[in-house]
C-alpha cells in the first residue's frame, strides 16, 4: 500500500502519501489505518517517525484516534483546515484588509453559487438568521447572527470546499464582524443600511439570481471596507 521513503524530512513524506492516498480514494473516510508496527514496516521508516507523522495528521484533522481501536481516517473533514489557517494568520500577521479581501473572493462568488441552488429550506433558515439579527438586542448576539447569515449562505451553495474553507476562517470571523460592526455603527444610521443590505442579498438568494445576489453582496463588503479598512 506505502512507498518506502528517504530520510530528509521522513514525518513530513509521510504526511505526503496520506493526503495524496486520500485524495486519490486508496484511503477513504472512516478507514482504519494500517498499525505503527505495520506501518514501520510498510514505510521503512522509525517509529518515532510514524508517531510523528500520525499527531502532524491528527492536528491537521485528516485523522482521529480511537481508544482501544487504533488510527483512522475521519469521517468528517469540515474543521480539517481550521488549525493551520490560524497558525498561518498568527505566524504571518495577516491583518483586516487581508480578511476583507479573503471574504471578497469567497463569498461574492459564493452568494452567486448559493443563489442558483439554494432550497426554500435554506432560505427560510437565512430569514430567521435576519430575524434574530435585527431583534437581538446585546451586540454580541448580533455578530452571531450576522456570523451565522453569511455562514448559513456558504452552505446553501452546496460546495464542500468552500464550507470548509468558511470554517476555517470562523474563528477570523468573529473578530473581524464584531470591529466591523463597531466601526460600521458609529454612525447611526449605518443600522438601517446594513440592514437593508443583508434584506438584498436574501432577495437576491430568494429570487435565484446570482447577480443580483452577487452585487448586494459586493456593495455589502464595499460598505464594511470603507470602515474597517483605514
Amino acid at each position: 500500500m506505502f512507498t518506502q521513503v528517504k530520510n530528509t524530512k521522513v514525518y513530513e513524506q509521510i504526511i505526503e502519501q496520506f493526503k495524496t492516498m486520500i485524495a486519490e480514494g486508496t484511503l477513504k473516510k472512516g478507514d482504519k489505518l494500517p498499525s505503527e508496527r505495520d506501518l514501520v514496516e510498510q514505510l521503512g521508516v522509525s517509529r518515532a517517525a510514524i508517531r510523528e507523522a500520525l499527531s502532524a495528521l491528527q492536528i491537521i484533522g485528516l485523522v482521529e484516534a480511537r481508544q482501544g481501536e487504533g488510527n483512522f481516517i475521519k469521517e468528517n473533514f469540515e474543521e480539517s483546515l481550521v488549525d493551520p489557517f490560524l497558525l498561518i494568520f498568527m505566524l504571518n500577521g495577516s491583518n483586516k484588509e487581508q480578511i476583507l479581501e479573503l471574504r471578497r473572493v469567497i463569498e461574492i462568488e459564493t452568494v452567486a453559487l448559493a443563489a442558483m441552488k439554494i432550497t426554500e429550506e435554506e432560505i427560510t433558515e437565512l430569514e430567521q438568521c435576519l430575524t434574530s439579527l435585527n431583534e437581538s438586542e446585546d451586540e454580541a448576539s448580533k455578530v452571531k447572527w450576522d456570523k451565522s447569515f453569511h455562514y448559513n449562505i456558504a452552505k446553501a451553495s452546496k460546495n464542500i470546499l468552500i464550507i470548509n474553507m468558511m470554517n476555517a476562517v470562523s474563528s477570523l470571523m468573529d473578530s473581524f464582524i464584531s470591529d466591523a460592526r463597531g466601526s460600521i455603527l458609529m454612525i447611526s444610521d449605518n443600522r438601517s443600511i446594513l440592514m437593508k443590505q443583508h434584506e438584498a442579498i436574501l432577495q437576491g438568494l430568494k429570487d435565484h439570481n446570482p447577480n443580483i445576489a452577487a452585487e448586494a453582496m459586493r456593495q455589502h463588503l464595499d460598505l464594511i471596507q470603507e470602515y474597517i479598512v483605514k
